[in-house]
């Protein structure tokens, strides 16, 4: 194959490289996109049928504005790809009030004026009869939070980038990559690439292709859940079931959704970082049966009729660092080099914002969006290389 010239090479196209891509290409660059992988596929993180959005963000509020901006570029991303990626079905944040869930999220709600109820254990059961919360539970509701569709938004991506001309190649992983001040080549196993920048989106891939980064990352394998709920799925339809994110002693937190593809879909739940480190290549992707055993005794106790037939179970890769928020920005150590990276299992949701950021910063240095939060060099600025 012979070399070409690009204006930008996008490494990884999953949902923060498929976004990248696309708002790249629109505003008139030449593009090519590398993929390990074909398009949308089910071996790193942007899958699984589902991923939670919501907007009162216990993590911090300073994602809120991303936040209330990605909501924008998910209807936007609906309108111009024809495709059914968001669902706001409203979302419990349960746990007790001094949990990390509830007061983080009734945090990040009150400083940003975000619409939402707080409710007790007796209206929780009252409005959501499906739940069983402790007598000093209590949840933060919040009526725009939902549900979007991981593998839909990456082929929307996807097809809008290669619309606006991005040439795509899938099953060409990046083998290595090298920049300077002309410009940065990127090697696969087919062929020799020059471009003027590079982004970097790898996934779990992130240890290996970001070595130089500065930042350690840990890869952890989870587990997602499908269940036929006991007495059939009525209750958990999405027009009444909301998301919810339930945190229990001694913080575990355990998240689901409605519903979503009638009676044969089942239910989809998971618990939020209780996961085993791994790599990419050693993930073990069988679903064991203490596993099952674990998550349907911990439901019966919290939501009893989703704890029904197991039905199925797929393995995704969380990309955690040490504070657990994202790597976004410049290479420290190549500036024509942008990443994207670590995203420790929240990330998903801001999928189209990062992939305009990425734009911003691969071509214009800087993003008028608020990323100091993400900045790559802050590990090593607290100490912790």
């Amino acid at each position: 194959m012979s070399d070409a010239t690009y204006d930008v090479i996008v490494a990884g196209l999953g949902g923060m490289g498929g976004s990248a891509a696309y708002h790249l290409a629109a505003r008139g660059q030449r593009v090519l996109g590398l993929e390990r992988f074909g398009p949308a596929h089910d071996r790193g993180a942007s899958h699984g049928g589902s991923r939670i959005t919501r907007q009162s963000y216990f993590e911090d509020p300073a994602y809120v504005p991303l936040l209330l901006h990605a909501y924008e570029l998910w209807e936007r991303l609906e309108r111009d790809s024809g495709r059914d990626l968001m669902t706001l079905t409203g979302g419990l944040l349960m746990g007790a009030p001094d949990s990390l869930t509830v007061s983080g999220s009734r945090r990040s709600a009150e400083q940003w004026g975000l619409a939402h109820e707080m409710l007790d254990a007796t209206e929780i059961r009252r409005r959501f009869p499906v739940f069983r919360p402790a007598p000093g539970d209590v949840a933060l509701y919040e009526a725009k939070a939902g549900l979007l569709r991981p593998e839909a938004a990456v082929e929307a991506n996807l097809a809008l980038a290669a619309g606006h001309g991005a040439q795509l190649r899938f099953h060409e992983p990046v083998e290595s990559w090298t920049a300077d001040d002309g410009g940065v080549t990127v090697r696969t196993a087919a062929g020799t690439y020059t471009a003027g920048a590079l982004v970097v989106c790898p996934g779990a891939w992130a240890p290996q292709l970001l070595a130089d980064l500065g930042v350690p990352l840990v890869v952890e394998r989870q587990v997602q859940f499908w269940f036929e709920p006991v007495g059939g799925i009525e209750p958990f339809r999405p027009e009444v079931q909301p998301i919810f994110i339930w945190e229990g002693p001694p913080g575990t937190q355990v998240y689901g959704f409605p519903a979503l593809d009638g009676p044969g879909g089942g239910i989809k739940v998971s618990f939020f970082r209780r996961g085993e480190v791994t790599t990419p290549e050693t993930i073990d992707r069988s679903i064991r049966a203490e596993e099952i055993e674990f998550v349907a005794a911990h439901l019966a106790t919290r939501v009893p009729a989703a704890a029904g037939r197991f039905l199925r179970g797929k393995t995704c890769m969380y990309t955690n660092t040490p504070d657990e928020h994202f790597v976004i920005g410049r290479h420290p150590r190549h500036e024509r080099v942008t990443v994207a990276c670590g995203f420790s299992g929240h990330g998903f949701k801001f999928v189209p914002v990062v992939g305009e950021i990425l734009a911003d910063l691969a071509l214009d240095g800087t993003t008028a969006h608020p990323v100091t939060l993400f900045d790559p060099t802050r590990v090593r600025a607290r100490g912790r290389d």
